[in-house]
């Protein structure tokens, strides 16, 4: 059309049937397709090396190319051979929703923006709180991840723990200084929020583990008694659900009381595994999850959605509005007194993309039995590589997962050797090793001291013949280095 950027009728439709079929095409090789593709960053780099355009191009060639240098080259999250970070390959009714959350094209800022998508997120997050035992009518928001959701959640507790001192208003200036606990497997956002929020790494404590990398209570106690005595202010403790390394889970019930004892703030980072606790399998581990101030989940973890879908949830919504709300005559238009609620009242962020919708749609459709079914059957996977990988004389395993992590390493025929330094190399040279490879995507981490290969095991599609292969290209890959 002459004076808009739209395409006639016919035509959109044939550009969306096109879309579908390049769609179709990813799930049709999802078995066989390289989890890596093995380009190097100056080709990837090269193929979008061009001047900005002036006159634009023919959409359906466009989406060929599209086809050629975005989809098929893409690291294949979605599929059955993805063992790297935590990465839980999506579904397709969420593909769906996301194509119609962008046709809408909401911001969920305001209520009368987005009625509807402020509405289902605020279902969303009470229903991500019913998952995991955390409370009912409890206020939360949907952010783009667990580094977000650690971050609001810190806000929180910094803005309502100072509230008589006005930190606000007057920020932490002449204040006498105040310490973070968690365990030293926390998640490296948690440094990243001491940062932004002016509290600064020095004040993060972060307390050794037990060789199951849970949290030391007696030398985190011992740790708070000493900042109390050298005159700091002990105000948060960070409990893990679920670490990233790992997935180790730190007693809460306890640290609770120790947070209720030192009168802390007890915060739970559930961004990893939190949403396990919405197992029957595995929810006695979570116990204490229900005492907390605040806890982070991930939606795009194991709920399975696409990303981003990360939560921050609280104990009642008036906690949020006390930390974020500020009156602006720009957002004070909308005068009608009819029970609106507006996120950028509760929030940081004022121009918000529809999130809600995927998650509702898919719990709606698949159900949370359905949805928590496949959960469990991630553990057991995680459970059956555990048990191939410490039955195998070429293999040591690392860890004893409870949640959907596995840390082991490889041998090969060098097994007399474990502790030795040629497995240290071999096992972290065979990690780009296998990135070259290419048929399984998989990282490693460091445990212990000792570089270690990491499996993790959050997506729906995986079977246990993809476990087997697993096994299988890792063995042949250091056959060759060997």
């Amino acid at each position: 059309m002459k004076n808009s950027l739209d395409h006639n009728t016919d035509t959109f439709e044939q550009l969306l049937d096109q879309t579908k079929n390049l769609i179709l095409q990813k799930f049709e090789g999802i078995e066989t397709a390289k989890a890596f593709s093995g380009y190097t960053p100056k080709e990837v780099r090269g193929w979008f090396d061009e001047p900005l355009p002036v006159e634009g191009m023919d959409v359906s060639a466009l989406l060929e190319r599209v086809q050629d240098q975005v989809l098929d080259p893409a690291t294949m999250n979605m599929g059955p051979h993805m063992y790297a970070y935590v990465m839980a390959g999506g579904t397709q009714v969420s593909i769906l929703a996301e194509m119609l959350a962008n046709t809408v094209n909401q911001n969920v800022g305001k209520w009368h923006l987005a009625p509807v998508m402020s509405e289902l997120e605020r279902r969303v997050v009470q229903w991500g709180a019913d998952l995991i035992g955390y409370g009912e009518a409890v206020g939360g928001v949907l952010v783009s991840g667990g580094s977000a959701a650690n971050l609001t959640s810190l806000t929180v507790a910094r803005n309502i723990f100072f509230e008589k001192e006005g930190i606000r208003k007057h920020g932490v200036f002449g204040m006498k200084p105040f310490t973070v606990y968690a365990s030293d497997e926390v998640h490296g956002c948690v440094d990243k929020s001491m940062e932004l929020l002016g509290l600064g790494t020095d004040h993060l404590r972060k307390i050794k583990t037990h060789t199951d990398c849970t949290i030391d209570l007696q030398a985190l106690e011992q740790q708070i008694q000493e900042d109390m005595t050298n005159g700091y202010t002990p105000f948060c403790l960070i409990a893990n659900a679920g670490t990233v390394n790992t997935g180790a889970i730190d007693p809460m019930v306890e640290m609770a009381a120790i947070a209720e004892k030192y009168q802390m703030w007890f915060h739970v980072d559930g961004a990893y595994g939190g949403l396990a606790a919405g197992t029957e399998m595995a929810k006695g581990l979570f116990k204490g999850i229900e005492l907390a101030d605040s806890v982070a989940v991930d939606f795009h973890k194991w709920l399975y959605q696409p990303f981003e879908a990360g939560c921050a949830i609280v104990k009642d919504w008036n906690i949020l509005n006390r930390t974020y709300y500020k009156k602006a005559s720009y957002l004070s238009t909308d005068m009608k007194d009819d029970g609106r609620f507006n996120f950028n009242e509760h929030h940081f962020v004022l121009s918000r993309s529809t999130k809600a919708l995927k998650i509702w749609m898919s719990l709606k459709a698949y159900g949370s039995k359905r949805l928590m079914e496949m959960v469990e059957k991630d553990i057991r996977l995680t459970k059956y590589l555990a048990t191939q990988v410490d039955q195998s004389a070429d293999f040591e395993l690392c860890n004893d997962p409870e949640l959907g992590i596995v840390c082991f390493r490889y041998l090969g025929n060098k097994a007399e050797m474990a502790a030795n330094e040629e497995i240290d190399r071999m096992n972290r040279e065979i990690i780009p090793a296998l990135e070259d490879d290419g048929r399984v995507f998989i990282t490693g981490t460091t445990l212990h001291n000792r570089p270690v290969i990491r499996a993790c095991l959050i997506n729906h599609r995986k079977q246990q013949h993809h476990v087997d292969f697993l096994l299988k290209v890792i063995r042949e890959v250091g056959r060759e280095m060997i």
